[in-house]
């Protein structure tokens, strides 16, 4: 057996032509690019989580939309309960006999300050309900957890809502569902897609 011999496996490997730059070597700064088929795409850009954006409001967000809705009449309802139980409230202190004992009269009128304030509370969940309800066409992220944070406090309110003829059940049923609905994927979705 001769060194030469190709058959020899134990003899000296054949040699290979010199490898210029093709497959699996690096581009050389001004040379001429060696493709094979089509030419390479340019990269794709998927923001906000994948190359999905809905063109229409998911039925998931819409529902959550209408339910912030029903939390914001809800609302109104409480507070237009608490006015006119500001409304009356002379003559019910009149009817209770609390006129002329000051010390009766000091805490009518520190009940009243509360019933003030919670009607004002009220009137201010109905008009940031109303506002993040308008702005879920055109909102962005922000309004989506606006929303689920509204909702949150929403069960609170609904906590202190239930003697107004259990209102404050409904509105803490809605209000969960408005944070779960809110949280779903197609939810964010429909709120980080790009705008053009």
């Amino acid at each position: 057996m001769s060194f030469g011999d190709p058959n020899n496996p134990y003899g000296q490997p054949p040699q290979q032509p010199p490898a210029g730059p093709g497959y699996g070597y690096p581009q050389q700064p001004g040379a001429p690019q060696q493709g094979y088929g089509y030419p390479a795409a340019p990269p794709v850009s998927q923001p906000y989580g994948g190359g999905y954006a809905p063109a229409r409001m998911p039925g998931i967000t819409r529902a959550a939309q209408v339910l912030l809705a029903v939390i914001a009449a809800a609302h109104v309802v409480i507070a237009a309960v608490y006015g006119k139980a500001l409304a009356d409230w002379d003559t019910t202190m009149l009817e209770a006999g609390i006129t002329g004992d000051t010390e009766a009269e000091r805490y009518a009128d520190l009940g009243k300050g509360v019933v003030v304030f919670f009607l004002g509370l009220a009137a201010v969940f109905a008009i940031l309900g109303l506002v993040l309800l308008l702005q879920y066409a055109n909102g962005g992220n922000g309004v989506r957890v606006c929303s689920i944070v509204y909702a949150s406090f929403a069960i609170v309110s609904g906590i202190f809502s239930i003697p107004l003829y259990l209102l404050g059940l409904l509105i803490i049923v809605v209000a969960i569902l408005t944070i779960v609905f809110a949280s779903k994927r197609a939810s964010a979705e429909w709120f980080r897609r790009p705008r053009y």
